[in-house]
């Protein structure tokens, strides 16, 4: 029995080593026999089936690599990515391995690869500004499956991707989201090969650093996580139907949908955490909040729910909408072990931004509330829309700030004083309507103190006890008094008091003495200073109401003091660049505010003005009432260029690449005069240059009123001849202007004009080889342009242009002429004491009939030629002696190519009526 026992065991180890044996024997023959034919038909598959250029270094097929399963692995990969990141790596890999489906191998007709498997990749996804991705490196048309199937052997039917102490950067310049994963591991099943399948996945990240438009929100998170998503290969669609993912210690629920779009994404996540720790929650936000984390108690609950819907397409600018609800419960803040913390901290936020457009948020505070011992701060909040706002708001507090600054820790910064406020908020503003809530507020501060590290000297001594009241719901009803506001800085003092009153007839009552050092003051909230170290000093007593100042009752004002400014930098949406005031002191009497001495520049223009302003504090009201003034203005030197309205524009185009970026171009504006202006100006320039006229001793009386600027009684000194204008310019929108003009210069070198006078290049193109000294007196008017040109077919004018000795060379014209009469001084005539008559409009110049005489004949000329060149012309060629014999003659064509006939026909040339493009 025992014999028998043993005989058994024996045999079947034989057979066990002999089966064992031949399946070793098969694991080692296998690789050495398809090797060849594997990697030429895994070769040929990724030269068919991919767009990206695919390199690597030596392969190897083996069972033991990553045992049971037959793998290729290729060592050293690099594949590039998709149009137009074609030269851009989009994975590297230490190793891709690629599990080889046995049976197929032995018994199908095709090689399937089921796995997948990554190991130490880098994987760098890139989207443009106009949503073109690195990723479609894949090619998944018709033909190229068709010819596939012909050509190669070898299938993906994955099941499996595992991707192995791993690096991905997503970078997406179209939304500014940029994403690093370092130590990124991951395992994907499912059937990969259909068109439709379930992945269950496992993913751990040590760090993950999450940044939208540069700023960080979460940095070096850990994330672990299991998922399931449904995944539709032929309409790139994405379903997330169950997955938990640890952020730290935050569980969180995310579930949604991602649809890839030709141009962009169809988005639908909703993210999702209950009854969490509020540390755990801190604990996942952004790495400044880390550090104070470290020391403070935090205890509480939250809930928190985000969502994101809708189409995102950048080219089209259409965004989903964002909806963010936010709640904490009987929470709990304690800094650095503070003698006061914070205690029934509540919160119950909620925000929502539709097509991420920051103009149409939604904000609902339905309640914040906490308490540091017996003191309290309480309040709501809700606001909707833009224009017609719609406001609703409660705030009660008792609170000492600096218990307050001490329990939350809020970083650099050290706030004292006690606040005390109430106040209800209910109701609409609309400017355009004079509606305003219907208001109650109080707000009380003493003895507050500030100071940051970005100043070593604190602002102290705040005061501030101010009301705003409004019973009626109407702009008329609204009061807001300040009684008094105070503070020092820098051992200066400065106190303001005001009284304000119905603001659709301003009555007001305003104080202020002190000094304000504006750069200083701004350090103390910011590392970065003002471009100027300047100051403003104040003693001012304003008293009046807005009616009186409209209709010139300045009896019933009462407005008296000074205001001096030094270097302060004044930034306006009239203007592109900032207006410098180096040095300004006014003093106010009633209505009035006079220029004693006010030096001020702009970019490369410098201005010294003396002068006076009236209806200031009108003109400062919401209701920008008409600002009057008078001024003499001189100046060194004046850029008007650097006045004009600057926009950068991009035009972008879906199928832009590197090769054919996107265009970017910058477009100017017209000069814009404001409309509530009525100033007076007599000017005074040495030089102004605008639109490549260089203009010197210039002086004149310039007007502005009703958004129009008058010129009158302008001279100056252009080309060396003296210049007379009067002139009319009107803004009518940022992109439009209309000018009319009238000049009159007085022998000017004709010669200089075309060389240096871009507009007499453009519209007397004839002149470009012409000599000699012409005046001018001239009517224009027409319309500007974006860049303040002028649009030719709008110009309607009429003049004269008076030759006083002048000689034309060259001119294709008379050169003809001369040909045909076989007389060569007709080539280069010359002219002297001649009236050239002519009117302009629709883009023609008609010239009345001029005569003139030269060596014995008698031209007599009259037509019409178009600003771009052609010609139609009658010309009578009066011979010699008397010129009663003559021969009729016909110029059209153009001036470089002039058709010239014997003849009387003509043909009259097409007008351009001026179409206003909007």
């Amino acid at each position: 029995m025992a014999i028998n026992i043993k005989n058994i065991f024996l045999k079947t180890v034989k057979y066990l080593g002999i089966v064992w044996g031949s399946i070793l024997v098969i694991m080692l023959l296998t690789p050495l026999i398809f090797s060849d034919t594997i990697k030429e038909e895994v070769k040929k598959y990724a030269n068919t089936k991919l767009e990206g250029e695919l390199n690597y270094g030596d392969a190897n097929l083996s069972f033991f690599k990553h045992f049971p399963s037959l793998t290729l692995t290729l060592n050293d990969v690099n594949l590039n990515g998709s149009t137009p990141f074609e030269k851009e790596k989009f994975v590297s890999a230490k190793e891709i391995a690629f599990g080889i489906n046995v049976t197929s191998l032995l018994f199908g007709k095709a090689i399937d690869i089921d796995q997948i498997i990554l190991i130490e990749a880098n994987i760098n996804v890139k989207v443009d500004k106009n949503g073109q991705a690195n990723y479609n490196v894949y090619k998944a048309s018709e033909e190229a499956t068709k010819e596939n199937d012909d050509e190669s052997s070898t299938a993906l039917q994955l099941e499996k991707i595992e991707i192995l102490n791993s690096k991905v950067v997503y970078d997406d310049q179209s939304t500014a989201i940029h994403l690093d994963l370092f130590d990124f591991n991951y395992t994907g099943k499912g059937d990969l090969s259909s068109d439709l399948f379930d992945l269950y996945s496992k993913v751990a990240i040590s760090k993950m650093n999450f940044i939208y438009e540069n700023e960080p929100y979460l940095m070096n998170k850990k994330v672990e996580g299991d998922l399931i998503t449904r995944v539709n290969v032929n309409s790139l669609s994405f379903v997330f139907e169950e997955n938990n993912l640890n952020i730290n210690k935050l569980l969180v629920d995310f579930k949604g949908k991602f649809d890839f779009l030709k141009d962009g994404y169809n988005i639908d996540f909703n993210i999702k955490s209950n009854d969490s720790e509020l540390y755990d929650l801190i604990n996942a936000f952004p790495p400044k909040f880390i550090t104070w984390l470290e020391k403070t108690d935090v205890k509480g609950k939250t809930d928190l729910l985000l969502t994101l819907k809708g189409k995102y397409i950048a080219s089209q600018k259409i965004a989903p909408d964002l909806h963010l609800d936010l709640k904490i419960k009987d929470g709990f803040v304690n800094y650095n072990k503070s003698n006061f913390p914070v205690s029934n901290l509540n919160l119950d936020f909620s925000a929502k931004l539709q097509s991420l457009d920051p103009n149409q948020l939604l904000l609902d505070v339905n309640g914040i509330s906490l308490n540091i011992e017996k003191e309290y701060l309480k309040a709501k909040w809700h606001s909707k829309g833009v224009e017609n706002i719609e406001m609703n708001g409660e705030l009660y507090s008792f609170i000492d700030l600096e218990k307050l600054n001490n329990a939350l820790g809020i970083p650099n910064l050290t706030v004292k004083g006690l606040l005390t406020g109430k106040g209800t908020m209910n109701g609409t503003y609309n400017a355009k309507t004079n509606s305003f809530p219907i208001a109650d507020i109080a707000i009380d501060l003493k003895n507050g103190f500030i100071q940051t590290e970005y100043y070593p000297n604190p602002i102290t001594n705040i005061n501030c006890n101010a009301t705003i009241k409004n019973q009626k719901g109407s702009i008329d009803d609204l009061k807001v008094k300040l009684q008094p506001a105070s503070f020092t800085f820098e051992q200066e003092p400065f106190t303001v008091e005001a009284n304000l009153e119905n603001f659709k007839d301003l009555s007001y009552d305003v104080k202020a003495k002190g000094v304000l050092n504006i750069s200083k003051i701004y350090k103390v909230f910011s590392q970065k200073g003002l471009d100027v170290d300047g100051y403003i000093k104040t003693d001012l007593a304003l008293k009046g109401k807005q009616s009186d100042a409209e209709k010139g009752n300045y009896s019933k004002l009462n407005s008296k003091g000074t205001l001096e400014i030094r270097n302060i930098a004044v930034a306006t949406n009239y203007l592109p660049k900032k207006f410098l005031i180096k040095e300004g002191i006014f003093k106010f009497n009633q209505d009035k505010m006079s220029f004693n001495t006010f030096i001020a520049s702009y970019s490369q223009s410098d201005f010294k003005l003396n002068g006076y302003l009236k209806n200031v504090f009108n003109f400062l009201s919401p209701r920008k009432g008409t600002l009057k003034g008078a001024f003499t203005l001189q100046s060194k030197y004046i850029n008007a260029d650097e006045f004009m309205s600057s926009r950068a524009t991009t035009t972008a185009t879906v199928n832009s690449t590197k090769e054919n970026p996107a265009k970017s171009t910058t477009s100017t504006g017209v000069i814009i005069i404001p409309k509530n202006l009525d100033l007076q100006f007599k000017a005074i320039a040495q030089k102004v240059d605008f639109q490549e006229l260089h203009l010197s001793k210039a002086n004149g009386d310039l007007k502005m009123k009703n958004g129009k600027l008058y010129l009158q009684n302008t001279n100056f000194d252009l080309i060396g001849c003296q210049v007379g204008m009067n002139g009319l310019y009107e803004s009518l929108t940022t992109k439009k202007a209309l000018f009319e003009y009238q000049i009159k210069a007085t022998d000017f070198d004709i010669k200089r004009a075309y060389k240096e006078v871009k507009i007499f290049r453009e519209m007397a193109s004839a002149a470009e080889k012409a000599q000699g000294i012409v005046s001018l007196d001239y009517k224009l008017k027409g319309r500007l342009n974006v860049n303040m040109e002028p649009v030719f077919p709008s110009l309607v004018g009429n003049g004269i242009l008076s030759v006083k000795d002048i000689k034309l060379y060259g001119m294709k014209m008379f050169t003809v002429v001369g040909s045909q009469t076989n007389n060569d001084k007709m080539k280069n005539p010359e002219l002297s004491k001649v009236d050239i008559k002519s009117s302009i409009k629709n883009n023609i110049i008609t010239i009345e009939r001029f005569k003139f005489k030269f060596a014995g004949f008698r031209p007599r000329i009259e037509g019409t030629t178009s600003l771009d060149g052609r010609l139609n012309l009658k010309m009578r060629l009066g011979l010699p002696p008397l010129g009663i014999i003559g021969i009729p003659i016909t110029v059209t064509g153009n001036k470089d190519n002039p058709i010239i006939k014997v003849g009387k026909e003509t043909k009259d040339l097409e007008e351009t009526e001026d179409k206003e493009i909007e």
